[in-house]
């Protein structure tokens, strides 16, 4: 499939394909929900979205590095020749990594604003040594750079329908906020084994909880009313953030809607596998059934073929009337 992306996107260089296709295997491999939803997209489509998943999915390994094999300092360096391949690649539609040769490109083709791979990457910065976040508003900051941003990237990739593209940009950057704090909240006991925790201290703090509790839970396997409290708070708080997203879908390309759909429906549906175990998420992770997974697929799988129905009937009318016109004549 991916030899068929890649020639439906105009993409014939080979050296470009291998950095596309290194994209979408990094996306493949970490990005499971949002790659299903992927495959929903049009063809000629899914290769920039790789790119553009691909690129932060590299960019979070360096920061993360989940085997412990790098120091602080080696990561910062890392993240800095990163930082100085993509300045570069942006102006010369190139780089040294795979990575940024795709997404360098994928900015080029779409006019992906630079400033939005700037506030990622100060993001990413961040996790180098913050390691909470006091208020909602302390965290809102750093998820503007983690997640808005990628939201925003993704807009001219996937076409809007509005008379304006920032009349979308609000929404589509909340669902990355979305997606981010469903991230969050289901990931709380591994962030906490990385030293981090991203709930705000100020909605953890409402409801009696501080980081010693969190770590007492995660080493005991113990429950805490207090706790599961403030997990349903910040459920809720996340809830929000997706009714805002939510009327952006209908402002997308119809053909892209489908994909938007389905990545909304699952990662709503990893809130909804949380509460079903309740609220257990420093203790095990929470995942969507593959069952569900099957069946937001196969109407996603449904809404493409309506909408390339639909489109090819709107096509047909069209021309049907041009024909009729034609054979009028011009009007005397």
């Amino acid at each position: 499939m991916s030899r068929r992306e890649l020639d439906a996107a105009g993409i014939t260089d080979p050296l470009l394909r291998a950095a596309y296709t290194r994209c979408r295997r990094l996306n493949a491999r970490h990005g499971k929900t949002y790659f299903l939803a992927t495959r929903l997209l049009p063809l000629e489509r899914r290769s920039a979205v790789h790119a553009l998943y691909g690129f932060a999915r590299w960019a979070d390994d360096i920061v993360d590095d989940l085997d412990r094999h790098r120091t602080p300092g080696e990561r910062d360096r890392l993240l800095r020749r990163l930082e100085s391949d993509l300045a570069d690649g942006l102006l010369t539609r190139a780089g040294r990594e795979p990575v940024v040769r795709a997404v360098a490109d994928t900015a080029g083709r779409y006019g992906i604003e630079h400033a939005l791979f700037a506030d990622f990457l100060s993001s990413m910065r961040a996790d180098l040594t913050v390691t909470h976040y006091p208020t909602f508003a302390d965290l809102q900051e750093y998820v503007h750079g983690s997640a808005a941003v990628i939201g925003l990237q993704m807009l001219p990739v996937l076409g809007t329908v509005t008379a304006r593209e920032e009349e979308a940009a609000p929404h589509a950057a909340a669902l990355g906020v979305a997606f981010q704090l469903t991230n969050f909240l289901r990931d709380v006991g591994e962030d906490l084994d990385r030293g981090r925790v991203y709930l705000p201290g100020d909605l953890l703090a409402a409801h009696g909880v501080d980081r010693p509790l969190l770590e007492w839970s995660r080493r005991t396997g113990r429950r805490d009313r207090r706790i599961r409290a403030a997990l349903m708070a910040a459920e809720a708080m996340t809830r929000r953030v997706y009714r805002t997203a939510e009327p952006g879908i209908a402002m997308l390309d119809p053909r892209v809607r489908p994909c938007i759909r389905a990545a909304f429906t699952l990662y709503g549906g990893i809130l909804d596998a949380i509460a079903e175990q309740d609220y257990s998420v420093l203790h095990r992770r929470a995942v969507v059934s593959r069952r569900r997974r099957a069946a937001t697929a196969a109407a996603g799988v449904l809404r493409v073929a309506g909408a390339r129905l639909r489109a090819r009937t709107e096509h047909r009318v069209a021309r049907a009337g041009a024909s009729a016109v034609e054979r009028k004549g011009p009007v005397r």
